[in-house]
């Protein structure tokens, strides 16, 4: 256990996989995004508050590729990536499909029949 963390604190600064968890006092909510976007990964964040309108507005404000509601959420259905150097692109999901293809626009004054 740690004590006395804060945002210069290499347990804070560093992308740290396992069971750990840092808690950084903050004076105010700006505050407290202003710490959480304060470094170069960006992964996964949670926001805990009893007001779902709250941590909507709170989450899309966080620079962090998938935000939970109190507490680590995820789904295999939906697109799962980081953001800075947490990692480029997203797996899974609609959004995990797109590097894959390739758009195509075709314009005609008459549809083909192949294309009815």
């Amino acid at each position: 256990m740690f004590a006395n963390v804060n945002n210069n604190s290499t347990i804070a600064r560093e992308e740290i996989f396992g069971p750990v968890l840092s808690v950084i006092p903050a004076a105010s909510e700006e505050q407290a995004i202003e710490i959480a976007n304060d470094t170069i990964y960006g992964l996964n964040s949670s926001v805990f508050t009893d007001d779902p309108e709250r941590a909507y507005a709170v989450g899309r404000r966080l620079r962090a590729g998938t935000v939970g509601h109190n507490g680590f959420k995820t789904d295999f259905g939906i697109a799962f990536g980081g953001f800075k150097q947490s990692g480029l692109g997203r797996e899974g999901g609609i959004e995990g499909l797109h590097p894959y293809l390739e758009a195509k626009t075709m314009v005609f004054e008459t549809a083909p029949k192949a294309a009815q």
